[in-house]
């Protein structure tokens, strides 16, 4: 429970806030997410043409970079259910409501379904960058420090933005088994661990130590990330029940574009500070 009634009584977000969700893509056509998508201004759909000029042609929710198109359906669930959580609409009968549903939610895939490289990642933030995007949601990981990941999220610090992260599902201490891109100090990241309904830090019921990513110095808020209900991508009317830190990110990052609807004069330090 984030208590998000009581937010909604103050705001429930707004069509100027646009948040970037760079993970397997997002279903836009889902009917929780095809009224929340961020649509380019600068392209007309269909028409093969690159009208913008920005290297990619007919991105109108969004970009690919695994194919360097314009096309970023979600075939693998995971982008779809985290952007439910950030933005599903309340629509009547449906289910499932996200936390800031009033918002733009901009799909940037660079993951399939067991893979995705830091260039492509790269070129995902630089996309969302340059199109607009407030907030990012990311909720990935693995891999060691690499200094041009570091390089291109500083950027997104000096254009104003944030940058929600997971913080992993290891278990593990992240103030001595860095997990990146959550660990890299840069202040415009927030690194987020998972919770259960106990508010405790979740365990992910395996038996083998498994469970949410921790670290008192690294690890910056927790939040839901064990049976988490959100749409995906097998059908425009489907959900399922996921867990890990990849859930909990998105929660925060709804609260964040909810913050952003109620302070938009917000510098990127008061965002994190009421955040925090």
């Amino acid at each position: 429970d984030i208590g998000a009634p009581a937010a909604w009584d103050l705001t429930t977000g707004s069509r100027d806030v646009v948040v970037a969700v760079i993970d397997t893509g997002v279903r836009y056509t889902h009917r929780d997410l095809a009224a929340q998508m961020w649509v380019n201004p600068g392209e007309t759909p269909g028409n093969g043409i690159d009208d913008d000029n920005n290297g990619v042609v007919d991105d109108i929710h969004g970009f690919d970079a695994i194919t360097r198109s314009g096309d970023p359906m979600d075939g693998d669930d995971h982008g779809t259910h985290v952007s439910g959580t950030i933005g599903a609409a309340a629509n009547d009968g449906n289910p499932h409501v996200g936390v800031a549903w009033n918002v733009q939610i901009m799909a940037c895939r660079f993951l399939g379904a067991l893979w995705g490289t830091t260039a492509d990642g790269i070129d995902c933030i630089g996309y969302a960058m340059t199109n607009g995007a407030r907030i990012m949601n990311n909720s990935w990981g693995g891999g060691p420090y690499e200094q041009a990941l570091y390089d291109a999220i500083a950027a997104t610090r000096d254009a104003g933005m944030l940058f929600v992260a997971a913080a992993g599902n290891d278990g593990t201490d992240n103030d001595y088994i860095p997990h990146y891109p959550s660990n890299y100090a840069i202040d415009n990241l927030i690194s987020v661990a998972a919770i259960d309904r106990a508010d405790q830090l979740a365990d992910w019921g395996f038996g083998d130590g498994s469970g949410s990513n921790f670290g008192r110095t690294t690890v910056h808020l927790g939040a839901p990330g064990k049976e988490i209900y959100s749409s995906v991508s097998i059908s425009d009317t489907a959900y399922d029940v996921f867990q890990g830190t990849s859930m909990a990110a998105p929660h925060v990052t709804g609260v964040a574009a909810l913050v952003c609807s109620l302070y938009h004069g917000d510098s990127l330090t008061e965002l994190r500070e009421r955040l925090l």
